[in-house]
């Protein structure tokens, strides 16, 4: 059976955050439930282990799995909170004595040899923008609106019937962006915070109330949220539909479609 593991559903700065004393970070620093490691989720197919992004929690998210290999990543974007990790990872593959594979986009492959020039001594980048076959799962990936961000990079998952996108990092998507998001089993999508109060110019990842706007739309058998700041209590109960939840670390999801 394949499987989606969170290893990691906290927002670009993780929590708590060293310099808040909120309800929520408080309680990370104490009974642990709110504790989030950067983002990032592990698909599992039989014997075969593909990780989606490689933020500076990898390390850790390996050590909490026991794994001492370097499964091949596949990247949404080159930002700090998705890529941190790479340095640690390719000096896993050095020690392991084999070359790491990394799936990207093209322009985002591009940006990582400008940052991290070194890292191609212990790893190659496989290219995505016409699609990745991995385990039987056919990969498309897209760019999205990132706001103030920029852009990133969702991928739609599908096989023998099931079909999940993995969005972590989107907002205000047009029309275009919304397509592959349609006739979904599971919809994971980045949601940093219930109600964000920031001005919609400053902002760059959906908060719960625009998200659940979109799966209206869009209509996904089941949706989870990931990439969750401070601003999300997991100890609070939200207003959510049925079908919808905030994703746990640790949490693990057949990727099977349910018997009527």
């Amino acid at each position: 059976m394949d499987t989606l593991t969170f290893l990691g559903t906290g927002d670009s700065m993780g929590v708590p955050r060293v310099y808040c004393s909120c309800t929520v970070c408080e309680e990370a620093r104490t009974t642990g439930r709110n504790r989030r490691l950067r983002s990032s989720v592990l698909l599992e197919s039989g014997r075969e282990r593909l990780l989606v992004d490689c933020g500076p929690s990898w390390g850790w998210q390996m050590e909490r799995l026991g794994e001492r290999s370097a499964p091949p990543l596949l990247i949404t974007h080159a930002h700090y909170d998705h890529i941190g990790g790479l340095p640690e990872y390719a000096d896993a593959c050095r020690w392991l004595h084999r070359k790491g594979t990394v799936y990207a986009p093209a322009e985002v492959a591009d940006t990582l040899r400008r940052m991290f020039p070194w890292l191609e001594n212990n790893l190659a980048y496989q290219p995505v923008d016409e699609g990745l076959v991995w385990a039987g799962w056919e990969i498309a990936a897209w760019k999205v609106c990132h706001g103030r961000n920029g852009f990133s990079y969702a991928y739609r998952f599908e096989k023998a019937g099931y079909r999940m996108v993995y969005c972590p990092d989107s907002i205000s998507l047009n029309e275009e962006e919304k397509r592959p998001l349609h006739d979904l089993d599971l919809l994971v999508l980045g949601t940093n915070f219930f109600k964000e109060e920031a001005p919609q110019a400053s902002r760059s990842v959906y908060d719960v109330t625009e998200a659940l706007e979109l799966a209206a739309e869009v209509k996904p058998r089941r949706l989870l949220f990931t990439h969750q700041s401070h601003g999300i209590d997991l100890d609070t109960v939200y207003p959510l539909p049925e079908g919808t939840a905030f994703a746990r670390e640790g949490m693990t999801v057949p990727l099977r479609r349910e018997q009527p």
